[in-house]
This record gives C-alpha cells, structure tokens and sequence, in this order.
C-alpha cells in the first residue's frame, strides 16, 4: 500500500491575526482581542492574538479575565470578513492541489492529502507545508501551523502537539515517532476526540496514556465505551484507516436540520413563544429551500443559568411530511406549552427537524390537521416569495409582525454570522 502524506494547516489566531493585518499591524506583536465592546464584560473573546498569548491571557477568555494592567485592542467581529479570508486561503491551495485532495475541516483549518503532487513538485512533505505556509503569509499577511502526518489523524495530533513547540511551527509524525515522542504524553485531552468526559472514564479505569490504552484490555474497553472504543484502540496506536477519498465520498444514512439560540438575557414564558415562531419561521424557509420536509421537530429549552436548571426537551409529532410553517410552528408551540414551566427564565433554545426526505410534493392531507390542502398549496407559494425577495435584497426585506415583538430577535440575527457581528 502506497505511503501517503497528509498536512493539516490551521491559520494561527486567525480572527485576531486577520484584524491585525485590516490595521496593518503585525498579528505576531500586537495586542489584539476580537469581541463585541457592546456587550458586556462577560462576553467571550473569539480570539486573542499571539502576543497576548504569550502574556497569558487565555483563548476564548472573558474579557474581564484579561489582567487590568494590560493595553490591547478591542476588534468588534466581523464574521464576513473572517469567511472572506478563508476564501482566499481555499483559493491558494487551488492552485496546487484537486479540490478532491482538500477537505476544510473549519474556518481556520484544513486537511490536505499531499501524496500526488509531491514528486511533480519535488518537494518532501514538510517542504510542502514550509512552500503553502508562505503562500498564505506572502499573499495575506496570516501566519499558519501545519502538521505533517503519515495519516489524517497524524497530521492532526502533528499539528496540535508538536507543531506549537517547534521553531517554525510544523511538526511531523510516523506511526514510529507517534509512539516514541506521544505514547506517554499528558493529559489525554490534548489528543483530538478525547474530551474530558471520555478522559474521567479512562481515568476510572487507570488509564492516563495512549501507551495505557494499547496495554488495556480490549474487552473492558469495548465495554465502557462500546464500538468508540475501536477508534480508541487506533488512536492509542497511531492509526487512521480512514482516508481523505473516505470523507468525500461519505453520505449519512439520516439526515436533520438544526437551529440554536442563546439569548442575551432572560426570557419570560410569553417572551419565549415569539422566539419559537420566529426561530421556526426561518428553519421552514430552510427546508423549503433546500427542498426538504419533516415529520417531526425537537425542542430544548434551557432555563437561566443562575437557576442551574436541567433543561426540558420535547417532540412535535406531524401528522405529514412537510415544511409548512401553517403546520410546523403551532405543533412545536403546543409542545412548548406542555414541557415549559412558564415561572422559570429562558435563557436558550434548539430545535431540530429530524428525518429529513427530499420534498416530493404529493403528500397527502391529514383530515386531522386543521388545514386544508388549498391552504398549504398557499402557504408554499408564500414561502418561496418570502425566499425569492430575502435572497434578492437581503434576509430583513421581508419580515413577519412577530420580527418587530419587543422580545424578537430575527432582526439583529439577521445581520450576525454565527451568533457574531457579519461586520457588513
């Protein structure tokens, strides 16, 4: 079997560098975090660049844990911009690699499957990954890591330990040099895909080390951790059968829609209810989009987090396959009612469509549904407006009276990426 080379590249504090070169500053010496100063002190910083790093201010810290004697600059985010660079980055690797040999594993990072181009090139895998790294400097200012690996889980465990303590950001492993640098490494949760909920339950049974893993008895492990337990057992050894063709060709056997919210203070019961019609509204325009439907919805509800409250969760139950808000909206309210406790603060919601089949558009009409045919037929036809009007000039173009209830949010969230400022 051919020996192949993966890298993974992840652009280093890739908000807060992109933000530095916008200022034409050095993302490697300025003190920058990217967050919202609207918000409140409390609010999470999405990136904290190099410098500040190495000062120890955390990633993902809360502003007011950045020690008060400390001069930075505040960045508002700008999603839109961020997307903008991971464009150009794509655009880069494009020019060297098949797009089948490239797999974006986040904004910020991606897997790339070497192994053709290296003797076209003649270029070892670290040379390959030193020739990409200054592409992106060269041409967009952003410094990168790279890990170098002899399989996809290598060249992430590359990237993830060894890379950062290296002089120029790569690290590199074989299965031999996994094993020989890593096999007693600590803590696990420094592995990619041992957290540390599956590290307590190694812990439990005496296991600290990928080299305690492969000493372990495969049966006990199989036990605590069922069919998990074979990626485990290949990890702990350094292998990864699957191979980048795998992930291309992957298709999941079921497939569900989501949307979550976490809002920015509490909410009452009747607040809460404009949040699930308007949340509901978007994901039916989601599936008419997409030309899905559903036959049932999940909803969580979680309570203000000064209540340390379990959060409730429920099904709506349809009597159809559809994507029609007239059906949809009123059967997940009515589930929303009944699971509730209308005395506690909502702090967050989610709500997934779940078995999702391609909308064939012969469905048939339950009698028991309280619409008729003629008034679903109109239904969709409102709905593709609304989505031929949103996409045409922006998604507040059109909007239903509940947008502008006091306590709605579509509005502002229309104008966020990922629950952050677009910056446009």
């Amino acid at each position: 079997m051919e020996t192949r080379s993966y890298l993974c590249i992840d652009l280093k504090s890739f908000y807060a560098s992109v933000e530095c070169v916008e200022r034409g500053l050095d993302p490697m010496t300025t003190d920058l975090v990217v967050a919202d100063p609207e918000r409140s002190a409390g609010t999470i910083c999405l990136a904290v660049s190099p410098s500040l790093k190495a000062k120890g201010v955390k990633n993902r810290c809360r502003v007011f844990e950045i020690p008060q004697g400390l001069s930075y600059i505040m960045a508002p985010p700008r999603m839109q911009k961020y997307i903008d660079y991971a464009a150009d980055i794509y655009r880069i690797y494009l020019r060297y690699l098949a797009p089948e040999d490239i797999y974006v594993y986040s904004i910020d990072e991606a897997f790339l499957d070497v192994t053709p181009y290296l003797r076209r090139m003649g270029k070892t895998p670290r040379e390959m990954a030193v020739f990409l790294m200054d592409r992106i400097q060269q041409e967009l200012g952003l410094r990168s890591t790279a890990g170098v690996g002899s399989n996809l889980y290598l060249a992430k465990i590359a990237l993830d330990i060894t890379a950062k303590h290296a002089a120029d950001f790569i690290g590199e492993l074989d299965e031999d040099a996994y094993r020989k640098l890593l096999w007693d490494h600590r803590p696990l949760t420094d592995f990619w895909r041992i957290g540390p909920g599956i590290s307590r339950r190694l812990q439990r049974m005496g296991i600290y080390t990928q080299r305690q893993i492969t000493e372990a008895s495969e049966d006990r492990l199989y036990r605590e951790f069922g069919v998990d337990a074979e990626l485990l057992i290949d990890h702990a050894w350094g292998r990864e059968p699957t191979t980048m063709a795998d992930i291309k060709h992957y298709a999941p056997k079921s497939r569900s829609l989501t949307s979550g919210q976490v809002l920015w203070r509490d909410y009452s019961f009747e607040e809460g209810q404009v949040i699930v019609k308007e949340m509901l509204d978007l994901l039916c325009l989601d599936l008419v989009d997409q030309g899905l439907v559903t036959d049932s919805v999940g909803i969580m509800v979680g309570y203000s987090n000064a209540l340390h409250a379990e959060p409730v969760s429920g099904t709506a139950r349809l009597d159809l396959e559809t994507n029609a808000d007239r059906v949809i909206i009123p059967a997940v309210l009515e589930v929303y009612r009944r699971i509730v406790d209308p005395a506690k603060p909502i702090r967050r919601f989610n709500f997934s469509c779940n078995d999702l089949h391609p909308d064939l558009g012969n469905q048939q009409f339950s009698l028991f549904l309280g619409v008729d045919g003629d008034t679903l037929v109109r239904n969709r036809k409102i709905q593709q407006a609304v989505l031929g009007i949103r996409k045409k000039y922006g998604k507040n173009a059109m909007l239903k009276g509940v947008d502008f209830e006091p306590a709605a949010t579509t509005r502002e969230r229309n104008r966020q990426i990922g629950g952050h400022k677009s910056g446009e």
